[in-house]
């Protein structure tokens, strides 16, 4: 697909996945907006980019600004024609060792955030009977693994928002409503999540650290939406079994994530105890 005249806007563009998906759609001709909160991080990933670029740094929980950021994206070509909720946050710890300011800051930032952006550029969109949204959530966002009740809560929460919007929009208006479920990416995913007590993690887990290259997983991403799949699972090994097992097995998938669950709260209950 030729993205050649249009106008692509990435949330958490600075690193990772969003930083992948910039370059591949600018690769493909789109003009990309860039946003987060680091304005050099965003700045450098712009200056690689082969075809125009706004830097157009936000604090995405920053509600009342947000409709103000939502016309400067669309006056600066005139149209968006492509929405990616990428920004978020995630967590590493027990539900029980988790403090609630934990679930207020990844649900404002996880679902809260891509609602209020999509809701506010949705009118434009339906307007113009065009327009792709893409939502990043996770194979947390199917399947409920241990460690991250809150991280869960909202990415199951945002596939279920997209799936609706979908059923909307899809018909009547032309618009495309993807959701992508990103297994173990090597990202600073992990170093930034939350600890319990709402502290950075700090440390990249191994997962991440032997995940999957961000840049194969935005090929990976883009390969779907030119085959219009809806739904994009882009993981390997035991987490693409994961997600494929909640739909197919799921009493298998709930034992073998209880199994998982178990051990850590064991391995807990005994630091614990000394």
């Amino acid at each position: 697909m030729d993205f050649s005249g249009k106008v692509i806007w990435i949330t958490g563009a600075s690193s990772g996945i969003g930083e992948a998906l910039a370059e591949a759609f600018a690769a493909r001709g789109a003009a990309i907006i860039l946003s987060g909160r680091r304005t050099d991080a965003l700045q450098a990933v712009a200056d690689r980019l082969p075809t125009a670029s706004l830097v157009l740094p936000f604090e995405t929980t920053d509600k009342d600004a947000l409709p103000a950021i939502v016309e400067q994206a669309i006056a600066w070509q005139g149209h968006v024609d492509g929405l990616v909720n990428n920004a978020g946050i995630s967590q590493r710890a027990l539900a029980v060792d988790s403090a609630l300011e934990v679930y207020d800051r990844i649900i404002a930032v996880d679902l809260l955030a891509p609602i209020w952006l999509t809701q506010l550029l949705l009118p434009h969109m339906t307007a113009r009977k065009s327009g792709m949204i893409i939502g990043i959530s996770s194979v947390a966002g199917r399947a409920g693994v241990p460690l991250r009740t809150a991280y869960c809560a909202a990415k199951h929460g945002l596939i279920g928002y997209l799936d609706a919007l979908r059923s909307e929009t899809e018909a009547h208006y032309g618009l495309k409503v993807h959701t992508v479920l990103p297994g173990s990416i090597r990202t600073a995913v992990s170093a930034n999540a939350l600890a319990g007590d709402g502290s950075a993690f700090g440390r990249t887990d191994s997962a991440i650290a032997n995940g999957m290259d961000p840049a194969e997983c935005a090929a990976r991403i883009l390969a779907a939406i030119d085959a219009g799949e809806p739904e994009i699972l882009v993981a390997e090994g035991i987490e693409d079994m994961i997600a494929k097992l909640r739909m197919n097995d799921p009493l298998k998938l709930f034992e073998t994530l209880a199994a998982m669950g178990g051990q850590m709260a064991a391995k807990r209950d005994e630091e614990l105890a000394g």
